[in-house]
């Protein structure tokens, strides 16, 4: 190699080294924020990754500021004194909405919508920083960047599911079984492999003359 060369060999090693260091400093900086439902819904939606969610949806979590309206929410927000409607009042709110009350400097956008009861981000922590594919792509980066990890600090669940609900079984919570109920993994053949997995699939379906779909990168 020649002087030349080597000097610009160190020249972009320095520049390179700059901006990694920069970006780890920027995302150091960073807060994590609340994005919704829908935008993890991106990707765990896809059959390949496992649906999650769809299973989200198909269970309880999901559903939980709609059952604030039921008629049993309203015998339970009587009996506990509630002057509003159980859909209406903070002290319920606050665990069946995510990231209910919380500064809107905690959400991407907006705070999220009711409606969307509670999503992802109550188990997963907020998923701005740990969203983008070749983050989520491996569990220590994942965590590196803020996701919890729910299948090994009971306390997540217990921020809502403790004594103080109306409805908490006299004999507490069973976290295991609390899990077991809401199960939605990630295939094991896909763990560690899904960016490989889907850009082979993708490659599949245009050789096939079909529609490759969207990506999140």
């Amino acid at each position: 190699m020649t002087g030349r060369s080597a000097w610009i060999v160190v020249a972009i090693s320095v520049v390179l080294g700059f901006g990694l260091a920069v970006g780890m400093a920027d995302a150091a900086g960073k807060e994590p924020q609340y994005v919704g439902a829908k935008k993890c819904k991106t990707c765990h939606k896809k059959e390949l990754m496992g649906n999650q969610f769809g299973a989200w949806q198909e269970a309880k979590h999901a559903k939980a500021f709609e059952i604030l309206k039921s008629d049993k929410a309203l015998e339970v927000g009587k009996e506990q004194g509630l002057t509003v409607p159980p859909h209406e009042a903070p002290e319920c709110l606050k665990c069946h909405v995510t990231a209910y009350g919380e500064d809107p400097s905690k959400f991407a956008k907006a705070p999220l919508p009711s409606e969307e009861g509670v999503g992802c981000e109550s188990c997963h922590g907020p998923g701005s920083l740990y969203k983008k594919k070749k983050i989520m792509a491996d569990r220590a980066k994942s965590v590196a960047a803020g996701m919890w990890e729910v299948d090994k600090d009971d306390q997540i669940c217990a921020a809502c599911h403790n004594s103080d609900a109306p409805t908490a079984p006299a004999e507490g919570y069973d976290f295991a079984k609390l899990r077991e109920g809401v199960q939605h993994p990630i295939p094991a053949k896909v763990k560690g492999k899904y960016i490989e997995m889907e850009k082979k699939l993708r490659a599949e379906k245009r050789a096939a003359g079909g529609a490759a779909g969207d990506e999140e990168e």
